[in-house]
């Protein structure tokens, strides 16, 4: 990611953004971009073996000094039990927050169904 690529950001509250699939290099900028931690909710290989697997991203965040949670969920549902899940990551990970998924919707829609709770 470059700087340029700020309109993949979409701030849903003071705590929590989401953006579209980020990889192990875009840590460092998501770091530098004031987020203290990031949330992936796209399950490894969903679109194949080219996408950046949870572990590298694990890694580059942990490098970056972001807190990293990895809650993978499916694109047409997220169950009660995984917005409970990003309900309690949200509430425990240091703030502001950046999840991701494919686009960032799915991420959206599993942050709002959280907070209606």
């Amino acid at each position: 990611m470059t700087d340029h690529d700020t309109h993949y950001l979409r701030r849903l509250s003071s705590e929590l953004s989401v953006a579209a699939q980020l990889d192990a290099e875009a840590m460092a900028w998501v770091a530098q971009r004031g987020f203290r931690s990031v949330i992936n909710n796209r399950p490894d290989f969903e679109a194949g073996p080219e996408q950046p697997t949870n572990a590298d991203i694990q890694a580059a965040a942990t490098a970056a000094g972001l807190a990293y949670a990895y809650l993978p969920v499916a694109p047409a549902y997220q169950s009660p039990q995984e917005a409970a899940r990003m309900a309690e990551l949200v509430a425990s990970l240091p703030k502001p927050i950046l999840a991701f998924c494919r686009s960032g919707t799915r991420s959206g829609k599993l942050y709002l169904a959280s907070q209606q709770r």
